[in-house]
This record gives C-alpha cells, structure tokens and sequence, in this order.
C-alpha cells in the first residue's frame, strides 16, 4: 500500500506522520508537496498537523485553495482513505469534505498534553482494529480544536455513525466532546489528536497504530475482493 502525505508550508507533522508510516506500518510513504496537482499512484491521502500558511485568516482556510487539494477531493470521490490529522482535519473542514467548523479552544489556551479517547465507531477502515468503546490515550496539541455543527448536523452525523471518536474529559469545548468524525462514505476521517505521536514503544504508546493498521488491513480486504 502507497502513502502520501501532503506537505504545506508550515506542516510540522510531515515527518511523524511519515515514520507511523515507514517505520510503524511497514508500508510505502512519499512527501507530496501542496505545490503537485495529482495524486496518482497513491492508495490512501493523509494530511499531517501543523499550521499551514501560517494559519493566516483562519485554521486551513488558505491550504484548502492549494494546488494539490483538488487531487485530494478527487481521491476522497473516488473512495481512497484520507486522513487529516489537526490541521489537516481543519483543511479538510474548509474544503467542505467533512461537516461543521473549528474554533479557538473554550479557554483560549493551546493544549498539549495525552487525552483519553472513546472508541465511538469501529466500523469504519480507520477503526476496525480498535473494540468498540475501547478508551484509548492519545496525544493533542492545538489552538483550534473546539469543533462546532449545528444541531441538524449533528443528528445526522449520530443517524450515519460518522462520530469516530469523542474526548471522555473537558478537553477544548468540542460540541458533544466529539475529536473526530467521518464522512457520510466514512472514507474520509478528520481529527484533531495526534496517532501517528502514538506509534512508538519509545515513546510510551502505541495505541494510535491500531489506526493505520486498520486502513491496511481495509485496503488489503479491498483488494483482495476487486482483483
């Protein structure tokens, strides 16, 4: 399986992202710099943290007009796995992949710290590895992570079991404590805490590479199933 991970001025987890890759999954990753216009050749898209134009006017609200962004709605269209991880999950707001908006966290403070999360749906390609309900720790650090929908969104998004994951703590304000959803196909996933800091021994934790092992395993199914 082929990785890219898309690099915008200011992305600051490019390279995380692609060791949870390389060295955490075992797959095949490259950079793809937010400059290229296509995205062939690839089996699933993710969209590292950071602060991508310096996150001038507002979160992702500049990256989402980069060149390479109509590649990456045409992968999200054509049912490839695509990941937005913090600032990528704003990007991926902005372009209109996914519901709702980010706003500042409740107390105005950057948090970064390990957050406890709920397991909220297990039946998508990025959580098929994790128990429903598991409670798993796994790192934050952002701004710009209070989501917000309004009320009719947000029941539609509990009707189709695009909630993925929820906080189980006052983490920023988030509505419905909710820290990552999918689309509607549930091939596109946006969140704000960190997995791929939670691939390592290392480093203390390991329990966010049961998500790329889930988008792995997924695509393996798929493949096996097409050819």
């Amino acid at each position: 399986m082929k990785f890219a991970v898309i690099v915008f001025p200011g992305s600051n987890c490019d390279a995380d992202m692609y060791h949870a890759i390389k060295d955490g999954l075992g797959e095949e990753v490259e950079y793809v710099f937010h400059t290229e216009t296509s995205l062939d050749g690839y089996d699933a898209v993710l969209l590292p943290g950071g602060f991508s134009h310096g996150d001038y006017l507002r979160s992702g609200a500049i990256a989402r007009f980069a060149p390479i962004m109509p590649a990456v709605i045409e992968a999200a269209n054509a049912g490839k796995p695509v990941l937005g991880v913090c600032n990528g999950f704003q990007i991926l707001l902005e372009s209109g992949l996914l519901p709702g908006a980010m706003k500042r966290n409740i107390d105005l403070k950057f948090i970064c710290r390990n957050v406890e999360l709920l397991v909220e749906n297990n039946e998508t390609v990025f959580t098929s590895s994790y128990n429903q309900g598991e409670t798993i720790l796994i790192p934050v650090a952002h701004g710009e992570g209070n989501y917000e929908c309004d009320d009719e969104t947000y029941e539609q998004m509990l009707a189709n079991k695009q909630i993925v994951f929820r906080y189980n703590e006052h983490v920023n304000g988030s509505k419905a404590q909710i820290a990552g959803i999918v689309n509607e196909r549930g091939n596109v996933l946006g969140m704000m805490p960190h997995p791929e800091r939670a691939v390592d021994s290392l480093l203390g934790n390991q329990q966010g590479l049961a998500l790329f092992t889930s988008i792995l395993s997924n695509w393996r199914e798929s493949y096996v199933t097409t050819s």
